[in-house]
């Protein structure tokens, strides 16, 4: 049973109030950790294209991160049953598994809960993060399919549409 429950539609947290971000995450890919270096606190964008192995690389960053006693969380929105199940072993063969928290949202899945699947896996991050004292990665794949769930909840709601049919907040 929960020991609180959270609104997931919080407000952001102001990145000024944040302490500055001095600690070097190692993720074990010698071209992230020597080119891009990624401090705690930053994001680090991953461009794809379709049928590359974006996959595998957010599953490899997962189980090899390293701050000091790293926890993980993953969030995979609108992946197939074969990518979620690649996730879920991937973590169990190399042990990351019992320290994994992952939100998944398949493709077969309502498009709301596409939505809602980040927001979730944020707060769980915060709570871990701000309240447990944990350090978290999150590692959120397919953004595109976000996006176009945001996308196809925009035209619903008859909202003008911005770039691609997009709306204009995304």
């Amino acid at each position: 049973y929960a020991e609180r429950f959270e609104d997931i539609n919080g407000s952001a947290i102001n990145p000024v109030s944040r302490s500055y971000p001095r600690n070097y995450i190692r993720t074990g890919i010698s071209s992230i950790d020597s080119l891009i270096t990624l401090i705690r606190g930053q994001k680090l964008p991953i461009f794809s294209g379709s049928g590359m192995s974006h996959n595998k690389l957010a599953a490899q960053i997962v189980r090899q991160a390293k701050l000091s006693e790293d926890e993980g969380a993953n969030c995979a929105m609108g992946v197939t049953k074969d990518v979620a199940e690649y996730f879920r072993r991937s973590f169990e063969e190399s042990g990351a598994l019992s320290r994994v928290t992952m939100f998944l949202n398949l493709s077969s899945d309502p498009i709301v809960e596409r939505i809602l699947t980040p927001r979730c896996a944020l707060t769980a991050a915060e709570y871990l993060a701000f309240e447990q004292g944990m350090h978290i990665l999150v590692v959120m794949t397919d953004m595109t399919s976000y996006a176009e769930a945001l996308r196809e909840i925009s035209a619903a709601k008859k909202e003008v549409p911005g770039r691609r049919g997009y709306p204009g907040y995304l």
